[in-house]
Parts: C-alpha cells; structure tokens; sequence
C-alpha cells in the first residue's frame, strides 16, 4: 500500500497530477478540490489511495487525509464507485460531503452530478452511523446549525441575493464561528456580498 507521496509535481491538471519521486513519475487521479489546493511550487505531497481491479491498478491523490478517508467511505457503499467518488468530491469539499451525509441531506448529496435519488439515499443509510462515530459529531448541533443556516439563506435570498452566491458566503462564515445566530450571519454575509 502506498501512504503518500512526496515529490516534485511535473504535471498538473483538473482530473490528475504527475509526481517525480526519486525518478519514478506517479499518475495520480485527483478531485477539483484537491486540484484547487495544490500550491504552484514543484515539491508537493499528496495522500493516497491505491486501488487494484483485474484490469487495472488506479492511483488517487488527496491533499490531505480527510478527503482520503472521506474517499474511502464513500466505496464501501454499494453503486459508488472510485470516479463517482471523486466527482462527489469534486462537486463538494469532504466537510460538504461529511456535513450532509451526517444531516441526512438527500437534497445535497443528490444535487451532485450523477447521484439520483436512490443512490442519495444509501449513501446517507449506509455512511450516517460510520460518520457521526468517526468524527463525534452531535446530530442535534448539526441539525440546529443546518435551521440556523437555511432561515440565513432564505433570508438573503427574500434580499435579492441568488442562493448560490450567498451559500459560498455564508460556508465561509459558518466555517469560522458556527455559534452565530440567523441575524449574526445575515449581517456578516451582508458585509461580504
């Protein structure tokens, strides 16, 4: 099993990456999101996942361990596969991703393209309990922050913002102090619009 990989970056796109160690160029499959986080210097690390089928021997790189780890949930679900995990977090940062599936925000998790209904549905069935255990999360602060954050949005929203301008921004502020009430986010989103 390789853990990571620490090395020069000779290549780098959206969907991969090519790392240089000692001589060795390694193709690394990546998602948007890690791609987003790759500095432009040449010396990089990258967590991965090996994946091994009959037919081919698949690399995956991550910027850092909980996208790795978040990847390697979302396989244990039956009909998720390695591209479609990757595209769910390509779609959605892995707190996005851990957030909803914690939630049981189907609406989320079936926004992304690809995932239908169904799909949405076992994801959340299969990975809630592994999540909430995994990372000791309290589903009723979840749920609380999930209100808090929906009555902001709509909110803006009645403002004339479009919600997916204010969803970025109101991420951000929740990211930073997840204590704010409505009014508190409604007017630091207003600064920040």
């Amino acid at each position: 099993m390789i853990h990571h990989l620490k090395g020069k970056l000779v290549e780098k796109n959206p969907t991969y990456v090519v790392v240089e160690c000692n001589g060795v160029g390694y193709f690394l499959n990546i998602s948007l999101h890690t791609f987003s986080l790759l500095p432009s210097d040449e010396n990089i690390t990258l967590y991965t996942h090996f994946q091994v089928k009959e037919d081919s021997h698949t690399l995956f790189g991550f910027s850092d361990k909980a996208e790795r780890e978040i990847f390697r949930l979302l396989l244990l679900v039956s009909g998720i596969g390695a591209s479609t995990a990757r595209t769910m977090l390509s779609s959605l940062n892995p707190t996005q991703v851990r957030d909803a599936i914690a939630s049981g925000d189907v609406a989320t998790i079936q926004g992304i393209k690809g995932i239908g209904a169904k799909t949405a549905q076992r994801v959340i069935l299969d990975l809630k309990d592994k999540i909430l255990k995994v990372y000791d999360i309290d589903e009723v602060s979840l749920q609380s922050n999930n209100t808090t954050k929906e009555e902001a949005l709509s909110a803006l929203e009645v403002l004339g913002y479009t919600r997916r301008q204010s969803e970025k921004v109101v991420e951000r502020i929740l990211s930073q102090d997840s204590s704010l009430s409505v009014e508190g986010i409604i007017k630091s989103a207003l600064k920040n619009l």
